[in-house]
């Protein structure tokens, strides 16, 4: 008596049975095409509306001299997170617009890994403060002592990752 004979029809309906559940789960339609393109140009849009006139704005600053006269004026206050002046571009940014326009910032300056690690630490605790705030005084939270203690965090993580990122010798 032929013992595997059995055991491979066996083998071979549940294979059959879990092809036929997985089957539609792969099938990619013309929707969900059409959903993907849109929702992808839909995410290009929204970053190139803050990416392109942020880096137009510092490209135009930093030719007409005004980015290196904001720079020198904050050069005291961003040395303290390990940054140059033009790292406050980068803050004003993040913390006023939103996280794209940040990163914006950061690709148009030359920074070093920990500069670059300093401000998206940063950024990440206090971004588009004024958008979050409104959104915030929704819910009936206080807002000021809100928008305070995060930007109080932000200066201190920025503080506290200067001091303890390694710096290469």
């Amino acid at each position: 008596m032929n013992w595997t004979a059995p055991l491979r029809v066996r083998y071979n309906s549940d294979i059959c049975r879990i092809i036929e559940r997985v089957r539609p789960l792969l099938q990619i339609t013309q929707q969900t095409i059409k959903n993907g393109l849109r929702s992808g140009v839909d995410t290009l849009w929204e970053l190139a509306k803050a990416i392109i006139p942020l880096t137009i704005l510092i490209n135009v600053l930093r030719q007409t001299g005004w980015l290196e006269h904001l720079a020198d004026t904050v050069t005291p206050i961003m040395a303290w997170f390990g940054l140059p002046g033009e790292g406050a571009l980068v803050l004003v940014a993040g913390y006023f617009i939103n996280v794209y326009s940040a990163i914006a910032a950061i690709l148009t300056l030359e920074l070093t890994v920990k500069q670059i690690t300093v401000l998206a630490a940063m950024v990440s605790i206090c971004h588009s403060i004024f958008l979050e705030t409104a959104i915030t005084k929704k819910t009936g939270v206080k807002v000021l002592p809100l928008a305070l203690l995060r930007l109080g965090l932000s200066c201190l993580v920025g503080v506290i990752v200067h001091v303890l990122y390694p710096t290469p010798l």
